[in-house]
């Protein structure tokens, strides 16, 4: 074995534990052990069209409402410390 299967780190000839993460034979690795039952994506996976899959189109939000908003709270704003201030 090259490669630790649970970390993949490089192990030395006749390694007898993972210098990296310490596993070894009684803690859940052999010269048996592969990754191949993780389910984990290979190369061709395309992550952008997994988020599409998943989580529908991006929701685009309008810009033009959040100015609006700031100029509303402000114009509100003076127009009450200036009754405040005037009466």
């Amino acid at each position: 074995m090259d490669t630790c299967p649970n970390c993949g780190a490089d192990l030395p000839k006749k390694a007898m534990a993972c210098p990296e993460c310490g596993s070894c034979e009684q803690t859940g690795w052999s010269e048996d052990a592969k990754s191949d039952a993780l389910g984990l994506p290979d190369d061709s996976f395309d992550y952008e069209d997994y988020l599409k899959r998943e989580f529908g189109p991006r929701e685009v939000r309008p810009r033009g409402i959040r100015p609006l908003w700031w100029v509303t709270s402000i114009l509100l704003l003076l127009a009450w410390l200036t009754w405040f201030f005037w009466r």
